[in-house]
């Protein structure tokens, strides 16, 4: 099942012929689907204006209960995303004159996902007001367990909502049926910001102080649960993250932004999306997936840079913890596998599948489907018991483009009424919950529905490239064009060009990765690269087509152009 390598075909988009816009870099968005330069023209006053519906109820709930100084708690997930959301309510509400916020995260392993009855009934004293943050649209009984304490629910949310929607006072949601907003794509952390701005508005036009208070600040935490939770970076996204990139760069991001940047060896006067996606993120989600996020969230919480240093390598530390889990986890799950199927090719294995065992952990069970959809291009759904003793079993999935997994467990839930308990989630990333008996049914379930849905066209993984470049286009100057020109991310990918190469010579780095000298074809233009993971005990070929990215690397602090192999055949 090797991927194949394959051109992105260019419509001729009115962006092609800006002049204002390097051609390399005019190519690369043509085949993103980018039309005119004003999408591409990322500041900040070209942001979405905030329309989302609800907000306006909701900001009138705001202003009584600011007036009244009633008790609010946030209640967020266990996410990244989550994390990032619950950090930018409390922080913005305490900017916006709001003297009683706090914040509550669901424990993974005894609270269950988002404000269920469970964290409802934690709550000690109970808060006048919850604010739900990336979670709520789907907490019917966590509401109703609120209301009958007395407790007003405002949620603010962006999953996908069912048919029948909680009893709160208000739902911020873009998602929601007949929402007029036009981005989908925010982020939890998007979608409270966003409560932020129209609640500012409004206190501006009360003539109160705190509607002059600057809510960019926040950008930072925004960006990174917006790279963090795979949203698609649509233009809007894109506006936000690059704003929260400038703040990092400038070093003027929160002291806990600034310790995970330390922790991670990253330098944040170079920060670009990638390192918010492989290096922040995963240090704030190993928490929620290994021990309580509230950790996390303390660090992004945190203004004193020694005590932010001191959260981080917590978070560090259990990030390297994490690692040697899911790796551990992805080698049974391979083991599982090769158990099971006469072989990896297509023919053999499955269009979907379940995988299960006893022994894994709840909290990287995503992870470990993450690995395995990328090795396999199948959707994927890693199950492990809960934490709590009960016979009920958490699962979590990843899909693959044209398989939307949140439909499929609707489908599930249609064909085999009862066996799912709990579900939800978006199109690539779903969660869900079942009785260990019935784990062979879900597994015969989803792949009977998988083999239904994907055609051995969508089964085939592709790698889909920006075409070649010549020898003059391949300079340091242009990777770092290229670098300007993001962020890129979730459905806006990161540039990769394919050409053909003759090897020249070649030496193995750690035992698995290569270093190449090569020569780019036709023209024979030299050029160095590297391929990590990419050593199996013989010498690569002599020649080969390759799909790439320009790198700079800085190591020494010089910088120096490479090129990063990401497949070749």
């Amino acid at each position: 099942m090797s991927p194949r390598i394959q051109r992105r075909s260019l419509a001729d988009a009115p962006i092609l012929h800006d002049t204002n816009i390097a051609a390399v870099l005019r190519r690369v968005y043509a085949g993103r689907g980018v039309q005119s330069a004003s999408e591409v023209d990322l500041r900040l006053a070209h942001l979405l204006p905030p329309t989302l519906g609800d907000l306006d109820r909701a900001c009138e709930h705001l202003l009584r209960w600011r007036e009244a100084q009633a008790h609010i708690t946030v209640v967020g997930d266990f996410d990244a995303d989550g994390a990032t959301g619950t950090a930018v309510a409390v922080r913005g509400l305490r900017l916006l004159g709001f003297q009683r916020v706090d914040y509550r995260v669901p424990n993974r392993f005894l609270h269950g996902y988002g404000l269920s009855p469970a964290v409802v009934d934690a709550l000690d004293p109970a808060p006048n007001v919850i604010l739900t943050v990336d979670n709520g649209v789907a907490a019917l009984a966590g509401v109703t367990a609120a209301k009958s304490r007395g407790i007003e629910v405002l949620i603010t949310d962006h999953h996908l909502p069912a048919e029948t929607l909680p009893e709160a006072v208000a739902i911020v949601n873009p998602n929601l049926h007949g929402d007029a907003f036009p981005s989908k794509a925010l982020a939890g952390v998007g979608v409270v910001f966003y409560l932020l701005i129209a609640l500012r508005a409004r206190l501006r036009e009360l003539g109160s102080p705190q509607g002059q208070v600057d809510l960019s600040t926040l950008l930072d935490l925004v960006a990174i649960g917006t790279v963090a939770d795979l949203v698609a970076l649509d233009a809007n996204n894109r506006r936000l993250v690059r704003a929260g990139l400038q703040r990092i760069r400038e070093e003027r991001a929160h002291a806990g932004v600034l310790a995970l940047f330390r922790a991670a060896g990253r330098d944040p006067r170079r920060a670009t999306a990638a390192d918010l996606g492989f290096a922040i993120g995963p240090r704030i989600n190993a928490a929620g997936r290994l021990e309580d996020m509230a950790l996390g969230i303390e660090c992004l919480l945190c203004d004193d840079a020694l005590r932010a240093d001191a959260f981080a390598q917590r978070l560090n530390n259990i990030n390297h913890e994490r690692r040697d889990l899911q790796q551990a986890m992805v080698d049974q799950a391979e083991a599982l596998l090769e158990a099971r199927l006469p072989s990896f090719d297509a023919a053999h294995v499955p269009a979907g599948l379940v995988l299960h065992d006893a022994d894994w952990h709840s909290g990287v069970i995503g992870l470990v489907a993450s690995k395995l959809k990328e090795r396999l291009h199948r959707p994927i759904i890693a199950c492990a018991p809960a934490e709590d003793g009960s016979g009920e079993w958490k699962g979590s999935g990843r899909s693959i483009p044209g398989f939307h997994l949140r439909d499929c467990l609707v489908a599930l839930d249609t064909r085999h009424p009862g066996l799912l308990k709990r579900y939800g989630g978006h199109a690539m990333a779903a969660g869900l919950s079942i009785d260990g008996e019935r784990l062979p049914e879900l597994v015969n379930a989803f792949e009977q529905i998988a083999s239904e849905w994907l055609s051995p066209e969508l089964l085939q993984a592709t790698i889909w490239t920006d075409g070649p470049l010549r020898a003059d286009e391949i300079s340091l100057s242009q990777a770092e064009a290229l670098r300007a020109g993001g962020p890129w991310g979730q459905a806006f990918p990161e540039p990769l060009f394919d050409n053909e190469f003759e090897l020249e010579r070649w030496s193995v780095m750690a035992e698995r990765h290569l270093r190449l000298n090569l020569r780019l074809l036709p023209e024979r233009h030299p050029v160095e690269a590297i391929f990590f993971n990419a050593y199996r005990g013989e010498a690569p070929q002599k020649a080969f087509r390759a799909a790439y990215q320009l790198e700079i690397d800085e190591w020494r602090g010089e910088p120096r152009l490479r090129l990063m192999l990401r497949h070749w055949e």
